[in-house]
């Protein structure tokens, strides 16, 4: 399989979880209706309130550590660090994926398995990368 080069790789994951971010201030906001994810699982506005607020916090760490590898950030972190959060991040992608699948809610099936997988290669291709600008 051929390689995505590091640096669109970060580019499109900094992208992506930008935009992920914003679709779930949308959600938290009520400009998007929250029965579109969480597999439309979520019951009430409180419950929903707590689950974006981890995925937001989850994705806020995740785009903290492609910019880290990406040397965007400066830091002393180990890129040993930043390796092993970039293969944490490709394994909680996969997960994602088999969540979207599972889902009760066409939207997650048909867009968001797309996306987490796309989310996963790009993560695994900067986890396996033999650089890092860190």
């Amino acid at each position: 399989m051929k390689r995505i080069p590091e640096k669109k790789a970060t580019f499109l994951l900094l992208t992506i979880l930008s935009i992920v971010i914003a679709f779930h201030l949308l959600i938290l906001t009520g400009l998007i209706p929250f029965e579109i994810v969480w597999g439309g699982r979520l019951k009430n506005t409180s419950g929903m309130v707590i689950f974006e607020i981890i995925s937001i916090a989850i994705n806020i760490a995740m785009l903290l550590v492609v910019c880290l590898h990406g040397g965007i950030i400066k830091s002393n972190v180990k890129p040993g660090l930043i390796k092993g959060f970039l293969w944490i991040m490709f394994f909680l992608f996969l997960l994602n994926t088999i969540g979207n699948l599972a889902s009760n809610n066409i939207y997650e099936k048909v867009i968001f398995t797309p996306l987490t997988v796309l989310l996963a290669i790009l993560s695994l291709n900067l986890a396996v990368s033999k650089t890092g600008r860190n």
